[in-house]
């Protein structure tokens, strides 16, 4: 489920100020630009925006999460990797029944649009994941169809019967 990067084309240059850089272990001070601190900021948004984004796939899913959360990521100017960017790939095979292939339909539509603002990945995801449960209710159909003709068939003919009032 695909989401947009952040960049740092719409900031403007300015002076450096000193910061400490934000990975254990790394040396002295660097130096950052208030343009630099801006696109931290904005990164930290995006990758809280984008766990968040991701999580709500993960927590709809349940089961049909075939893996984690996977991300695509922004070094900033910090030197510190964002997450920009992500997926959680779901098992979207149909069940081994109708009735089965209905309710993974449900919870992939559920999952597909569970973050507050579904991406248009997200929509297509939901819209297949539709299309599916519309193909399960059909064979479901034919099914039942085929059941009711089968039984009234066999069923054996009701013996005639003469009722005579006086």
């Amino acid at each position: 489920m695909s989401i947009a990067a952040v960049t740092a084309s719409a900031i403007p240059p300015a002076t450096p100020q000193r910061v400490a850089p934000a990975r254990a272990g790394a040396g002295a001070p660097t130096e950052l630009t208030p343009q630099a601190l801006v696109l931290i900021d904005k990164l930290k948004a995006r990758d809280a925006e984008v766990r968040q984004h991701e999580q709500a796939h993960l927590a709809a899913a349940g089961g049909l999460a075939v893996s984690g959360a996977s991300y695509t990521y922004q070094r900033g100017p910090n030197g510190v990797d964002y997450a920009v960017g992500g997926e959680v790939n779901i098992d979207t095979s149909p069940g081994r029944t109708p009735e089965e292939t209905i309710t993974r339909a449900h919870t992939i539509q559920a999952a597909a649009l569970a973050p507050a603002e579904p991406s248009g990945p997200d929509r297509a995801v939901a819209a297949q994941a539709q299309q599916l449960e519309q193909q399960a209710r059909a064979e479901l159909a034919i099914k039942t169809q085929q059941a009711l003709q089968q039984a009234y068939e066999l069923a054996p003919p009701a013996p005639p019967t003469l009722n005579v009032f006086a």
